[in-house]
Formats: structure tokens, C-alpha cells, sequence
């Protein structure tokens, strides 16, 4: 998430929840937050085709938060809005997780429907094969008994 989208949530300045983690960047390693580099600001602006720095506040590089920096930011901003924030932005990321999960469940059934269709077909070419080898032999069959036989005749 991203640190305008938090100060409106823990209703706070963008600047003052900024200020507060550049007190404690120790708190908040490459994994937990990062800023946006110029060129993603320039991409992400170039995204909402204009910015009104009323409406977007883009003109600084914004922060960027993992689901573990959000929960790090409940011992930055310790306020008792922000623990109730951060409640429930935490069961948020576990309701994510769950419905990954069971996307993941999902998917590992498709997986095991796809190699058993797979296997099927397989089965169902060579059941073919057989057949046309089959008619194969019985046409030629019929090749056969309209010849003139050659030998005794009873």
C-alpha cells in the first residue's frame, strides 16, 4: 500500500506518517517499504494521464508498503486509531492469503484433471490406432475373397 493510501486510513498528513518512518528507517528495511525510484513515479503519473496535486498528491515519491511494514507501522504511529487500523488491514492480508490458498487448491485439482484427460487421450489415440489398423485388415479381407481362388476346388 502505499503511504497516501495509509495516512487517509490511520487519518493522518501523508507528511507526518512520512516523517514518522524517516525517524525510524531502521524499522522498515527493503522488504517492509521502499520508495518509488523517479521513473516509476514518471510511469505511475503517466497511469492517471494527469496529476492535480489536489487530487493525486504525486509530486514527491511516494512510499511503498509490504503487508509487513504495515504492521510495523503499528509500533511507529502508536496511536490508538492506528492499532485499530492496523487490526484490521492484518485481517485483510490473512483473508488475501486465504483465498490464495484455496485459488492454490484449486489450481493443484485442475492440474491432476489435466494430466488425467491427458492420459485418457492418450489412450483414446491408440484405441483409434487400433481401430483404423483393423478396418485396414478387414478391407483388404474383402480384396481377397473377390480374387479367383487358384488351386482345388471342391
Amino acid at each position: 500500500m502505499l503511504d497516501r493510501d495509509l495516512a487517509i486510513l490511520y487519518d493522518l498528513d501523508t507528511k507526518q506518517l512520512k516523517r514518522s518512518v524517516r525517524r525510524n528507517l531502521d524499522r522498515f528495511p527493503i522488504d517492509f517499504m521502499f520508495e518509488l525510484s523517479k521513473e516509476e513515479l514518471v510511469d505511475w503519473r503517466c497511469q492517471f494521464g494527469t496529476s492535480k496535486s489536489e487530487v493525486m498528491g504525486l509530486r514527491v515519491a511516494p512510499f511503498a508498503f509490504t503487508e509487513y511494514g504495515i504492521i510495523m507501522l503499528a509500533s511507529v504511529l502508536n496511536s490508538e486509531r492506528a492499532i485499530k487500523v492496523n487490526l484490521q488491514i492484518v485481517r485483510a492480508f490473512i483473508h488475501m492469503r486465504e483465498i490464495i490458498l484455496s485459488n492454490k487448491e484449486i489450481l493443484s485439482r485442475l492440474e491432476r484433471v489435466d494430466r488425467t484427460i491427458t492420459e485418457y487421450d492418450a489412450q483414446i489415440i491408440v484405441i483409434l490406432d487400433n481401430m483404423s489398423q483393423m478396418e485396414a485388415v478387414k478391407q483388404s479381407g474383402k480384396d481377397f475373397a473377390k480374387r479367383k481362388r487358384i488351386g482345388f476346388k471342391n
